[in-house]
């Protein structure tokens, strides 16, 4: 007998998805919304002329609570987050002991030394063993909240603030990677300035009874349209960030994965706080020297108007492999294919020509600057 499929889980806003059309896929475990009726293209080139109301209610959201939560979690991550102030938001990474990234995430201090906490976003393939890993790791030090009954939402849009404000006046005063509470349409809200798609916007923890509350009254908003899985994977792309399980994973490095940024001083070689989480020597090694590197993550822009997919063999002009797309689509907004891959260092500069083989013939590309479409956060 074969083994049965289990149950997919189902966000809070789930009716709302199907009462607005949207065609469901299995996607880290839940039932989500690849697209509406109005199709990805249409979605994504809405979520950067207006605003795209998306749900990622699927990703875990936890607290780290107590006086030493910031020490605690410095020690799994090579990030700053000791010297992070109350009302900051910052990108991490997990590491495992090899330096491989278990998962990035987001963290925002929520002024955890004055009786408030460290609260993070993880990524929903990943949550059941990242809040286990925690949970193992630090929750000696500082006691760690998963929060299940919480709902994700973002709005995301060069239009996401005037929406936003009509409903929550006072979030336009907010610049990129900060927050606060609010009560957007009566709904009590914990948000910050931040997205996945390169554009202004604003990700938005709601307890998952008000979830529905929230989505409708930001659905009503003229500025706004719901947008699916499939638009925010075509828009993160074009913005040059990563997806955990394509362009990141527990073999890749920080530093392979050109997520050299991600890591304050203070945490390298020479800083106050060198080193002291998993993978350091390794990590630092290849910080200190990038000769040690065998692979790094590059942007890829394809010279001929043919899509080069995920997992397509990428090779040098004569013909030896050397890497591997882990994202590409034809990006709506610059209308021409793009990719994200690992290649060998010594094809990693700006403008070398490399070859993808799709169906067996070689596609030209050239190695680009990321993000492929620049980023609009408002820094104020």
């Amino acid at each position: 007998m074969s083994a049965i499929a289990p149950e997919l889980l189902k966000t809070p806003l789930y009716d709302l998805h199907l009462e607005l059309g949207a065609r469901m896929v299995p996607f880290a475990g839940y039932s989500m919304p690849v697209q509406y009726p109005a199709g990805l293209m249409a979605e994504h080139h809405h979520t950067r002329s207006a605003a795209g109301l998306f749900d990622v209610s699927h990703m875990g959201q936890l607290r780290l609570v107590g006086p030493n939560a910031a020490a605690a979690l410095e020690s799994l991550i090579p990030v700053d987050v000791i010297d992070l102030p109350a009302g900051k938001q910052r990108y991490g990474l997990l590491l495992n002991d090899d330096g491989g990234i278990i998962d990035d995430l987001m963290f925002f201090n929520r002024d955890y030394l004055n009786g408030g906490d460290i609260f993070v976003i993880v990524n929903g393939a990943c949550k059941v063993g990242d809040i286990a890993h925690i949970q193992k790791n630090i929750g000696s030090r500082c006691n760690v909240i998963p929060m299940p009954n919480m709902a994700l939402l973002a709005l995301q849009g060069p239009q996401a603030v005037n929406a936003l404000s009509r409903l929550a006046p006072g979030v336009e005063k907010l610049v990129f990677m900060t927050g606060g509470r609010f009560n957007v349409a009566g709904c009590d809200c914990f948000l910050t300035r931040s997205g996945y798609t390169g554009e202004d916007g604003f990700e938005i923890s709601v307890p998952a009874a008000q979830a529905d509350t929230l989505a409708r009254a930001l659905l009503a908003q003229p500025e706004v349209k719901p947008v699916g899985l499939g638009a925010r994977n075509s828009l993160r792309l074009e913005a040059g960030l990563c997806l955990y399980g394509n362009d990141i994973d527990s073999t890749s490095t920080p530093v392979e994965a050109s997520l050299n940024w991600a890591i304050q001083k203070v945490r390298r070689n020479g800083g106050a706080r060198a080193g002291g989480f998993p993978g350091a020597d390794k990590v630092l090694a290849q910080l200190a020297d990038p000769a040690v590197l065998t692979r790094k993550r590059v942007g890829l822009t394809a010279l001929e108007r043919i899509p080069v997919r995920d997992h397509t063999q990428l090779e040098c002009i004569d013909g030896t492999p050397i890497g591997e797309v882990t994202s590409g689509l034809l990006g709506p907004t610059i209308d021409k294919p793009v990719a994200m891959g690992y290649v060998k260092p010594e094809f990693s500069a700006i403008g070398t020509r490399v070859n993808a083989i799709v169906r067996g013939k070689p596609v030209p590309m050239e190695v680009s600057a990321m993000p492929f479409v620049p980023n609009r956060y408002f820094r104020g």
